[in-house]
């Protein structure tokens, strides 16, 4: 028998307890001599990354010990923060930032010397030279947060550097003077580094270099000699150079539009000419097999034991599989039960890698690719599977894709989530309200994998749309680039453009939509809630409100980032207040949720704070909720956990509904 019940109202197995509860963010995979690694973020443990090793015999242990979490703050973003050599782990440490050793058996112990600033140096996506003599990494320096003659603040170096592997010390320095470097690859016959250099105002997804240089080590010394550019430039992104077993050099580019594979012959990189090497195109793909370098240590593919390459790859907001033969000619799928694929290593006779589907959470799997070759089947192993959620695969709400037109002729992606419970439907012509998702990035994308945050609104009787916005990736690098200089613009109008979609196909209640958004999707949310009448109510998670004050005050990663999505700070001073909410909220006319963490040094809490004074100030209705302790995007248990009641809370009073759910309440002022 099924209950009829107001959408909103619906009691839901999928609490925020249940959330957060035992959750931890599975990340990086790696591959040691015959057993596969990975780390776990872990709510509960206050965010704490720690690496996991899964042995032969089928038991996982626990490699970092208390006290040590393996992640960088490198670009902020961090990423790569450990890696292996054999049994031997290397890894960042989140407290001090330096360089640690893990023998087996033995506690970390540091190889880097304490700097002398907190924090100050800082390590990433390291490899371990051949003769195991070098760790080859990126260090980034935080010399002085003064300002220089010209009043501006001093940026940090990012440079690539050589710690002893054994005894430590200060590191040597073998590049310095772009401004940003990533992925250092020794050869694996010891005799060149490739690495991947980009300059302001380009981020590493609009214009990223792949050099390789002679790597000269002697008994006393490390220096690359004769650098050279291999591929890239001002309209070509690379990424994920790896090397062959002969010494070839692999890598991603998007110079066809999608992220496709290539290789250069290692005959090609010994050559000494000023002209870069032509390099050989794979079997193409119709689709990304990177994803933007937001994090270090990304990687999307593995070159196989037998010489096939397996590679993930995104198209329509979903991932998929494939194989690419021996000899680089042909292309086949791979039948995996995955739609979301974060890691891709070579394991054996197979892959291990790190996927996701809208029924399972994510999980570390062993793919044995021996099986059915032919037709690229798989049998797949669970090494990490996901939780036990206790939850009938009825509760879900499984996405469709959907394409829709935009306001301007053009066309946009979304993942759409009906309302779903097995034993309630709503009220006889009565249409759900609809959360509109914009995602952060704005260089990101929606994924097709299980979010119990998303299954945490259709369980309740909301529809979810995750938008796809012009500006996403995994539709190639013209989509990626269609954001540019219309930041605040496409990505309100395909948020716009999604929900009134669903409204005239009928499937959501058009008087009552919600639009959240965390980060860069924060900054679309307030933008749409400023400039347009649309939305009943906003979420907006550590958003943006001043494009001018994130100009002038952020981390260097992202200094110019709003150069191409914006246009140049401080000469286009006037499109900056023209799209900053800020200095628009006499356009703000409905109620705000402002969720924020008070250690953001991406988006400092002032920019929130300037917004709450503004609302006050307007007699609009808002609850302004900051966390002690939390940087920019959410990693603790208890925040997590309230931020979703919050929000449960502040729907419930703007859209009329009784949740079920039993919540302390938060002041929400002029309501």
């Amino acid at each position: 028998m099924t209950d009829v019940m107001a959408y909103g109202s619906w009691p839901s197995p999928v609490t925020a307890d249940l959330v957060v509860g035992r959750s931890v963010g599975l990340g990086e995979i790696a591959v040691g001599e015959d057993d596969v690694w990975w780390t776990e973020q872990r709510p509960e443990e206050a965010g704490r990354v720690v690496i996991v090793r899964h042995r032969p015999d089928g038991g996982a242990v626990d490699v970092l010990p208390p006290g040590f979490s393996a992640r960088t703050r490198v670009h902020e973003y961090g990423g790569g923060a450990w890696w292996l050599h054999g049994d031997l782990v290397f890894f960042a440490n989140w407290e001090d930032q330096r360089l640690y050793r893990i023998d087996p058996g033995v506690p970390p112990r540091p190889l880097t010397p304490e700097p002398t600033r907190p924090q100050g140096a800082r390590y990433a996506d390291g490899r371990v030279t051949v003769d195991s003599r070098w760790v080859l990494c990126v260090r980034e320096l935080h010399l002085d947060d003064s300002v220089d003659g010209s009043a501006n603040r001093v940026e940090p170096r990012n440079q690539i550097v050589a710690v002893d592997a054994h005894d430590g010390g200060e590191p040597v320095v073998l590049i310095d003077g772009p401004d940003f470097v990533a992925a250092p690859r020794p050869s694996p016959d010891g005799r060149r580094l490739c690495w991947l250099q980009w300059n302001h105002p380009s981020m590493p997804w609009d214009a990223a270099e792949l050099w390789v240089g002679d790597l000269v080590d002697t008994a006393d010394a490390i220096a690359v000699e004769r650098p050279r550019r291999v591929a890239g430039g001002l309209e070509e992104a690379i990424v994920q150079p790896e090397w062959g077993p002969d010494a070839s050099l692999w890598f991603v580019s998007d110079r066809s539009d999608w992220w496709n594979l290539y290789r250069v012959p290692a005959e090609a990189l010994a050559a000494a000419t000023s002209e870069p090497p032509a390099p050989q195109p794979l079997a193409p793909v119709a689709g990304d097999i990177a994803l933007p370098a937001w994090v270090f240590g990304q990687s999307r593919y593995a070159l196989l034991s037998d010489g096939r390459v397996l590679c993930a790859y995104s198209a329509d907001g979903v991932d998929r599989l494939g194989l690419i033969s021996a000899d680089g000619l042909t292309f086949s799928a791979v039948d995996a039960p995955f739609t979301t694929v974060a890691s891709v290593h070579a394991f054996g006779d197979g892959a291990a890698v790190l996927g996701a589907s809208p029924v399972l959470e994510p999980a570390v799997a062993a793919l044995d690719l021996s099986v059915g070759a032919s037709t690229g089947a798989t049998a797949t192993a669970l090494l990490r599977p996901p939780r036990d959620l206790g939850l009938d695969p009825s509760t879900y709400s499984v996405p469709r894709t959907l394409t829709f037109p935009t306001t301007d002729g053009e066309s946009a992606h979304a993942l759409y989530y009906p309302p779903v419970h097995p034993g309630i439907e709503g009220p006889v012509g009565e249409r759900p309200p609809l959360v509109v998702i914009s995602h952060g990035g704005p260089t990101s994308a929606a994924r097709a994998q299980l979010s119990l945050a998303v299954q945490f609104w259709t369980s309740r009787g909301f529809a979810v749309v995750d938008v796809n916005y012009r500006g996403s990736s995994g539709f190639g690098r013209r989509y990626r680039q269609a954001l540019d200089g219309r930041w605040g613009i496409a990505d309100v109008d395909d948020c716009i453009a999604a929900a009134q979609h669903l409204a005239g196909l009928g499937y959501v209640d058009g008087e009552r939509l919600v639009i959240r958004g965390a980060s860069a999707g924060g900054f679309t949310t307030l933008c749409a809630l400023t400039f347009h009448d649309v939305f009943t109510v906003g979420v907006s998670l550590y958003g943006v409100a001043d494009l001018e004050a994130l100009a002038a005050d952020t981390h260097k990663f992202e200094a110019r980032y709003l150069d191409a999505l914006v246009g140049p700070w401080p000469e286009a001073r006037d499109v900056y207040r023209a799209r900053s909410p800020i200095d628009h909220t006499d356009g703000l006319s409905c109620p705000l949720l402002l969720l924020q963490g008070l250690e953001d040094a991406i988006v400092p809490p002032a920019q929130a704070e300037l917004l709450v004074e503004a609302l006050r100030a307007k007699g609009l209705p808002f609850a302004y909720v900051a966390f002690e302790g939390e940087q920019h995007g959410f990693r603790q248990a208890d925040t997590i956990k309230r931020s979703l009641e919050v929000e449960l809370y502040v729907l419930s009073r703007v859209l009329g509904f009784e949740p079920a759910d039993v919540i302390d309440p938060v002041p929400i002022e002029n309501l």
